[in-house]
């Protein structure tokens, strides 16, 4: 199992949600969060008084799956989150060990 996790920018969540669900991922946890990358923040007027927003609003995206599946993941996501411009976003794959499903006690692939 890998454990699919991606910083996206908010705006490109609607397609890469639909990207997901059209290549059969059933299950995935949004959570609205700020970071800073190579982007370095950017400057906005509120005002009339410039300020220097150092924390990118972005959104990160959680998805369990198995192994058979995160290549499309990865792809699914890269393809819709892309823009072309600095900000896009990264994509993290990590080896997942177990998982449980707490009402069932399934367990492994089957709890997914």
């Amino acid at each position: 199992m890998k454990y699919v996790v991606a910083v996206i920018q908010p705006h490109r969540l609607h397609e890469v949600h639909d990207a997901l669900t059209a290549i059969g991922v059933e299950g995935l946890t949004v959570t609205e969060v700020r970071g800073v990358g190579r982007q370095k923040g950017h400057t906005e007027v509120y005002r009339g008084a410039e300020y220097t927003v150092n924390f990118v609003p972005k959104v990160k995206l959680e998805i369990a799956a198995d192994d058979s599946l995160a290549d499309k993941i990865v792809s699914a996501i890269s393809d819709a989150a892309k823009t072309g411009k600095v900000g896009d976003g990264k994509i993290f794959v990590l080896p997942l060990e177990s998982a449980v499903r707490v009402r069932t006690g399934e367990t492994g692939a089957e709890a997914l």
